[in-house]
């Protein structure tokens, strides 16, 4: 019984593991989707993160998860194999760097956040930035008029900021823009790290599996020294 559920604990953080991949590839799809579509009030800000994040590193990532796991197929069809068994678990910690480095990535991004964002703002046309002005303030309750004030660079005028005066007597978007983007870019490498913590429980699955199988192999040895390999 112990040993079936070793190998019941092993096929379930497997599955846990390839949902995983599922999950990566689907947030790099969607993402990409979303983020060419035509920006809005509501979108624009996230979708300029989107941009930012590994895309293409996610999906390389993603189909490494699923060729692992089909590694693993063999691993648990047949019940005394050990070879496949650890190429799956090398395999796995592969996976784990990887989806490590992709998080340590968009966290590093985050330690230089107002530095990128001045760049991105500085890319976009002014009807981005006119959005970018009208959703910041959306998300903090606050109206914002340029990047670092109305003068630096200058802003945008629309309906936040129609005049200089009115831009002037309000605060820069570097704020809430960092803001808004630091709390968005904490999920995200905040989910990556969680998905090394499912490829750091298939690792040690992996390794109480392959123990238990090392010690049925002896066993089954000394049974056959003992002539009651038939039994």
């Amino acid at each position: 019984m112990a040993r079936d559920n070793i190998l019941l604990s092993y096929i379930l953080v497997d599955i846990l593991f390839v949902l995983s991949g599922g999950l990566l590839i689907g947030f790099a799809l969607i993402t990409e989707t979303e983020a060419k579509s035509v920006p809005t009030i509501s979108t624009v800000a996230r979708d300029l993160l989107f941009v930012r994040c590994p895309l293409n590193a996610a999906v390389g990532n993603a189909v490494m998860v699923f060729v692992t796991f089909l590694i693993s197929v063999p691993a648990m069809v047949m019940p005394t194999t050990r070879g496949w068994l650890k190429f799956h678990g090398y395999m796995t910690v592969v996976c784990a760097l990887f989806t490590m480095i992709i998080g340590l990535d968009i966290w590093f991004d985050t330690l230089k956040t107002r530095k990128n964002l001045a760049l991105v703002w500085k890319q976009q046309p002014a009807t981005s930035q006119s959005l970018l002005q009208q959703e910041v303030c959306y998300f903090t309750m606050l109206n914002c008029c340029g990047y670092l004030n109305s003068t630096s660079p200058p802003f945008v005028v629309d309906t936040t900021c129609p005049n200089a005066l009115v831009a002037a007597a309000r605060v820069g978007c570097v704020g809430p823009f960092s803001v808004f983007a630091n709390g968005f870019l904490d999920l995200v490498f905040t989910g990556a790290f969680g998905i090394v913590g499912i490829d750091v429980a298939l690792v040690l699955s992996t390794a109480m599996l392959l123990k238990n199988r090392k010690e049925k192999e002896r066993y089954r040895h000394i049974d056959e020294k003992n002539g009651t390999g038939a039994l």
